[in-house]
């Protein structure tokens, strides 16, 4: 009986010709090509969830300086708060310094999304302290410059493996202006609530304080107007129900202060309750 063709061929031939196949892959310009931009997608894929991870971590600690620092407004002596929050933003900057050793060489907007939302509520946690401290807007500048780190490495001047010696290499870490903008932004809703906690305990002067300043902040924020970054008009809303509020508040305070026991003034504000945007907390 005849076998077909095709029919009855050794394994070993089919085993061959994969392995020759598998081999011509190997050394195909194009596969190794690939494998190289593997290689850089895999190494840029670990970074972004590095950097997403300690965005995370500093979004946290800045989160509870901001409610640490809430506390001034009930307690006799705020000195002792307001060192605590230094001191916890001092841990803060050493987590961005992580982020920025993870950018060292690299082009920072590719990985900007990652970091973005840490840094943004850094910039609110630490232009907080500092109006608190203050009573103004710290500047971009004045923040950017706290963001300097010195790492200890092993250097080789003479290029011999046994001569190696610390030294020192300076990191830097630029806030960038949109970062700051929606940071500023975001203080201004915290602001709000230290109004809110002043007019609770009877200080019916920060209230006014407060209203000043966040008019302040927008009327720059409407010297921005749409020429701004997309987050900045977004929020903008949200500052206009802050201020809002803010202002009402003063306004009840000046006509009807005296008629306003201490202990009942935090109700003014909430005569706009009802129109709080659904989304303010998550814009």
């Amino acid at each position: 009986m005849n076998k077909r063709e095709g029919e009855g061929c050794p394994r070993k031939t089919v085993d061959a010709v994969q392995d020759c196949d598998a081999s011509a892959h190997q050394s195909s310009p194009v596969i190794a090509a690939f494998k190289v931009f593997q290689q850089e997608l895999d190494t840029k894929h670990d970074k972004y969830e590095r950097l997403v991870k300690v965005s995370r971590d500093v979004t946290i600690e800045s989160k509870r300086t901001i409610f640490l620092l809430h506390r001034v407004t009930s307690v006799p002596d705020a000195e002792e708060i307001l060192k605590e929050a230094e001191g916890k933003l001092d841990g803060v900057r050493q987590k961005i310094g992580h982020i920025a050793e993870e950018l060292r060489g690299e082009d920072i907007y590719q990985f900007h999304r990652a970091f973005t939302p840490g840094i943004q509520e850094y910039v609110e946690a630490v232009s907080f302290l500092h109006y608190i401290r203050h009573r103004s807007l710290i500047s971009l500048e004045e923040i950017n410059a706290r963001l300097v780190f010195v790492r200890t490495e092993k250097v080789d001047p003479k290029g011999s493996a046994d001569t190696l010696q610390p030294g020192a290499q300076v990191l830097t870490f630029q806030v960038t202006p949109s970062d700051y903008l929606l940071g500023v932004a975001d203080l201004t809703g915290e602001l709000m609530r230290m109004c809110i906690s002043s007019v609770g305990n009877g200080d019916i002067d920060t209230p006014f304080q407060l209203s000043q300043f966040l008019r302040q902040i927008h009327d720059g924020f409407s010297y921005i107007g749409n020429t701004g970054p997309y987050e900045v008009s977004k929020k903008l809303h949200t500052l206009r129900q802050s201020l809002g509020k803010v202002e009402d508040a003063c306004y009840a305070l000046r006509v009807r202060g005296s008629e306003i026991p201490k202990h009942m003034l935090a109700d003014v504000f909430s005569s706009r309750t009802t129109l709080i945007d659904p989304e303010e907390g998550v814009v």
